[in-house]
């Protein structure tokens, strides 16, 4: 069952939190993993720190003076790249000299770069005699030619995600075809793709590299395998269109989303209609009200109220609403986002899949998902559908189990006729509350982001030996929400590596979700220190008030800071594997959910969840209620991200034919019967928002969630075996994980890693047993 109702989106399970989280696809749309070097700290304060309501989008607002100016290249801020993006300078007029000068040289510099390979013994760089290719003269060169059009393409990418406009679309779209060329142009060059495999033919190259490079040789030669190096001349005429077209759609599709969701406004002025609300969430909807009215007089206690299709505002509603007319009119607008009219999909999600089957026909692949499997650790797409299967079976029972008490309880409290999609977390918020004695609602008290920060913060000096401080002020950032912070190594004081905070929802400009992403990756070649993005769409301050995040924000939060530890941490120098680089797509998720665990340990959770008035730390038994609670429904949850996996998995094997009568809806539909207990509405259109395939990276790839599970609750295992209330052996165990799964990035391979860490491969028992499902032979949970 797709049960968009939010409800039963459970903790690393959920697919609308991690929604677009964004790493290195390919090199031709990752952003740039260079930038600055080291920046100056500051002290953990927050005096310099407001909220401003009213920024605006990145829009064509230069003066004539300005334009004139800005034609000037050297004045252009997006050419400085001594330094962290300049945001608050960066207009959208600035995207197009800015990235066709950064074009213009790479395309001069490799046309240089490919006469000296195709001839080394000519050249200065090359000395007076004959030499053979070296990884320097090859590997690290490109990384140095790469870098300025990475990093203005990076940042103009960044904002299309946090600050989206007309402008800037009209100016992405206008240069991404160029970006695109230049690229392939890049990775079907004959003669890099014959220094980098002479590189690993020649025995006395070979031998002196260390793993990590050879890692990087060997993606290097495999990537520029699967760009079309290889074809014949009018075959890779005919891919690289088709390469162009698929990104113009990708970038189409994730637009219409964002529109879609964005035109949906929905005006309650009767009290009646916002019965069960709870006083946060009015007072969302009373903000919202006011943003898009000039009276501005809208109240949390009068209204107008305005609930919208962003995860703040819809999944309140879906949740406390009495009102069924308004939860049914609220569930079917979801569910069919993107899906008629000029932001329809369909045709998008048709043709995409199309493009994906014919350009792996023209690789030699028999589908999508089988070029897709060739980089990841899953060997194959039957084993990926093993792994599903197995976890369908433990989940379907549990599943069924659940519905049925669901359908029971709501029932017995008054429920008419059969439980409908749009009744699901209605009835189940208050299942939870029934069970548990206690209401989501009165938790967000204790969950100040402030506080929780502070919190995650202390977890990472405990478990990692490094200091995070804040650092607001001392670079530019494109909303005043946003946030700076800087780590420095506990035991040595060293500078390590910094990042960006945008934490709240902005329906206007922002994308809906949560991601990662690279500002700025460890390369000791162009000697650069890692920064990061860390995005989210959590609740926004309302009034006065401070952000009162939800626990499901919170493990958000963790999850995102999970990702960028991996990179921020890295130890690999060697900028193509440094932190997230290189590191196998099934493998990604393994910090990011292995650090949503220690929102239910007791000491962490305790170092935050203070009341944001009375600075009162959580009640013991409320603690005890978010424990007991954590596998509330657990089966339903699994199952639904499993239907995911497997949807995704189908379109992109050779078990569906993208040219053939059958459409993707009707997989969906048919998927369903085996993986929901509740069938989707007829005109469910939910693979029109399915951002993390159509318009991310996930493509034949979304099962790397569960396939990271097992790995990522494997390792929380390895502190629960130490004893989690034995603080050295916490702390023991927490440096080996640094030293191992965050420092070891993409220069070696992710099972080798794991062993590093733990000592034997993987076992799905720990995850199967945090999650409630594991099944003793006295059938027991």
């Amino acid at each position: 069952n797709i049960l968009t109702d939010l409800a039963l989106i459970k903790s690393s399970n959920i697919a609308i939190r991690r929604s677009m989280y964004r790493i290195k696809t390919s090199s031709l749309l990752r952003s740039s993993y260079y930038g600055a070097g080291a920046i100056t700290a500051s002290f953990f304060s927050n005096n310099n720190y407001k909220r401003n309501a009213n920024c605006q989008p990145l829009r064509s607002t230069a003066t004539d003076a300005e334009i004139k100016q800005i034609e000037d290249i050297s004045t252009n801020p997006l050419m400085k790249k001594g330094s962290l993006p300049l945001f608050a300078e960066i207009k959208s007029e600035h995207i197009l000299p800015a990235v066709q000068e950064d074009l213009k040289a790479l395309k001069n510099n490799f046309q240089d770069f490919e006469a000296i390979l195709l001839n080394p013994q000519m050249g200065e760089a090359w000395g007076q005699r004959r030499v053979e290719y070296d990884y320097p003269s090859v590997v690290e060169k490109l990384e140095q030619m790469q870098f300025p059009l990475s990093y203005s393409w990076g940042v103009v990418g960044h904002l299309m995600g946090v600050k989206n406009s007309d402008d800037l679309r009209k100016a992405h779209d206008t240069i991404q075809p160029s970006v695109i060329e230049v690229h392939q142009k890049m990775g079907q060059s004959q003669a890099l793709f014959n220094a980098m495999t002479a590189l690993k033919k020649r025995n006395s190259i070979w031998q002196d590299l260390d793993e990590t490079q050879k890692r990087i040789v060997n993606s290097a030669i495999r990537q520029m395998e699967s760009s079309g190096v290889g074809l014949k001349p009018e075959l890779r005429e005919k891919f690289n269109k088709l390469q162009l077209e698929a990104a113009e759609l990708s970038t189409k599709f994730s637009n219409n989303v964002l529109d879609s969701t964005k035109l949906f406004k929905l005006e309650l002025t009767d009290p009646a209609d916002v019965a069960g609300l709870p006083l946060s969430a009015k007072a969302l909807a009373a903000q919202t009200a006011n943003a898009s009215s000039e009276a501005k007089t809208a109240t949390a206690e009068n209204g107008p109220w305005v609930i919208t299709l962003d995860m703040p505002s819809y999944l309140p509603a879906m949740q406390h609403l009495k009102s069924r007319e308004i939860r049914e009119k609220l569930y079917r607008a979801y569910v069919t986002r993107a899906s008629s009219g000029e932001h329809d999909n369909a045709p998008i999600i048709q043709r995409t899949l199309q493009i994906k089957a014919e350009m792996a026909a023209m690789l030699g692949y028999k589908s999508f998902a089988e070029k897709s499997l060739s980089s990841k650790m899953a060997p194959s797409v039957e084993s990926v559908l093993e792994l599903i299967n197995m976890l369908q079976a433990k989940s379907l029972p549990a599943a069924q189990r659940e519905l049925k008490e669901l359908t029971e309880f709501a029932q017995s409290k008054g429920l008419v006729g059969p439980l409908q999609l749009w009744d699901v977390p209605y009835w189940s918020e208050r299942l939870r509350e029934d069970l548990y004695q206690y209401e989501e609602e009165e938790l967000r008290a204790y969950f100040p982001l402030p506080t929780v920060l502070q919190g995650l913060f202390s977890l990472a000096n405990r478990l990692f030996g490094i200091t995070i401080e804040a650092a607001d002020g001392q670079v530019q950032v494109w909303h005043p929400d946003v946030r700076f912070f800087n780590i420095k190594d506990d035991k040595t004081g060293e500078y390590i590596a910094s990042f960006f905070l945008d934490p709240y929802s902005r329906p206007a400009d922002k994308r809906g979700g949560a991601w990662m992403d690279v500002c700025v990756g460890k390369s000791k070649v162009m000697q650069r220190l890692p920064v990061a993005y860390l995005t989210c769409n959590g609740s926004p301050p309302v009034g006065e008030q401070p952000s009162l995040m939800t626990f499901r924000e919170v493990e958000t939060l963790f999850h995102e800071f999970g990702h960028g530890l991996q990179h921020m941490l890295t130890r690999v120098e060697h900028g193509d594997a440094a932190g997230i680089n290189n590191v196998e797509w099934d493998a990604v998720e393994l910090p990011s959910q292995f650090m949503e665990n220690w929102c239910y340990d007791k000491p962490t959770l305790y170092g935050f969840a203070k009341h944001f008035e009375t600075g009162q730390p959580l009640p013991d038994e409320l603690f005890e209620k978010i424990k007991a609670a954590k596998n509330f429904q657990a089966g339903l949850a699994m199952l639904r991200q499993l239907f995911f996996g497997s949807m995704d998995m189908r379109l992109h094997s050779d078990l569906y034919d993208p040219f053939g009568k059958q459409t993707p809806f009707e997989v969906q539909h048919e998927l369903a019967k085996q993986f929901t207990v509740i069938p989707p509405l007829p005109e469910d259109r939910f693979l029109c928002s399915f951002g993390h395939i159509f318009a991310g990276g996930y493509s034949a790839g979304y099962y790397s969630y569960k396939w990271a599970e097992v790995m990522s609750a494997d390792a929380f295992a390895a502190f629960e075996d130490a004893g989690l209330d034995d603080e050295t052996a916490v702390q023991s165990t927490g440096r080996r994980f640094r030293e191992t799964v965050l420092a070891m990035g993409g220069g070696r391979h992710p099972s080798d890693v794991f062993r590093d860490f733990r000592g034997r491969d993987p076992s799905p028992e720990a995850l199967l047993r945090h999650s409630g499902l594991l099944v003793d032979a006295a059938g027991k949970q």
